[in-house]
């Protein structure tokens, strides 16, 4: 179900819209729309990634377990060969002055 929704647009910012939907041959209504869906579709994107990256550093915080972009890298390398690694082993942080410092196990 569609229900109307006003918005004021600027005259330049109107005659921009006016001026593409004339070049794509669509009508302003459905370049706004499509404008509006696009921005919608990747702002929940970007708010699902800030979501998974604050519950990544609660789990964090919460457990101090974590491994290297590096060591993240050369396991993800060998997927797919004959000799394919391990995953690799979490250290163990631990605040030190409001600061995590690496504790290798």
């Amino acid at each position: 179900m569609t229900s109307p929704t006003s918005l004021n647009l600027d005259d330049e910012l109107k005659g921009r819209v006016q001026q593409l939907a004339e070049a794509r041959g669509r009508s302003s209504h459905w370049i706004m729309r499509e404008a509006i869906a696009q921005f919608v579709e990747r702002e929940e994107k970007r708010e699902a990634l800030r979501q998974g990256t604050l519950e990544a550093w609660n789990e964090f915080e919460a457990t101090g377990l974590y491994v290297t972009g590096a060591e993240v890298e050369k396991w993800l390398s060998t997927w797919g060969i004959d000799d394919e690694l391990s995953a690799p082993e979490c250290h163990k942080s631990r605040l030190v002055a409001g600061h995590f410092a690496s504790v290798q196990r």
